[in-house]
């Protein structure tokens, strides 16, 4: 295993292009891929020993293939998932496939790296008193839906009892750029 090599699973190419320069700037080599059958590729001729994976991709293809297929490969590998889509459920099913953290966008770099170096658990984080609001409930109840059905908008909304154009109009509003 390369220990300074990191496999990069990003589809927003200028967003993949900045952090891989930040990250080559820290010494790593990077590897660039933008879908599950670029890794697949990718893994056949090296092992990183680090990855940052984007929960959704082109097409609306889930990381968390990708997780599974690198954590196969390499069990050692510290993966790091980085999302603008994050719920407890992907959250979860992340650390499942083999991730050992999860961060929501905006991150940059200091964070990712940080959470490189937290693998192991702690207690030390604090516990909040304060209730999930109704819209965030809401929201994880549909990225569930959602990861549950491969980001697949029509079968997710048949999933969720709503109409397909509700669901996409829903989704709209909560982007994050």
């Amino acid at each position: 295993m390369d220990t300074r090599l990191l496999l990069l699973v990003e589809d927003d190419a200028a967003f993949a292009r900045t952090l891989a320069r930040s990250f080559e700037r820290r010494g790593y080599q990077v590897l660039r891929a933008a879908s599950a059958e670029e890794v697949e590729l990718l893994l056949q001729s090296h092992k990183p020993g680090y990855a940052v994976m984007d929960l959704k991709l082109a097409g609306n293809a889930s990381g968390l293939s990708c997780i599974q297929m690198l954590h196969q490969h390499n069990p050692a590998a510290l993966i790091v998932v980085l999302t603008g889509y994050a719920s407890i459920a992907t959250a979860v099913e992340a650390v499942k496939l083999g991730a050992c953290h999860y961060l929501a966008k905006p991150s940059n770099t200091d964070d990712i790296e940080a959470a490189f170096g937290r693998i192991a658990g702690t207690t030390d984080v604090e516990l909040t008193t304060q209730t999930s609001s109704i819209k965030t409930l809401e929201w994880e109840h549909i990225h569930e839906a959602l990861a549950d059905a491969d980001f697949n908008i029509s079968e997710a909304a048949r999933r969720l009892g709503m109409h397909r154009r509700t669901l996409a109009r829903k989704l709209e509003k909560r982007q994050v750029k």
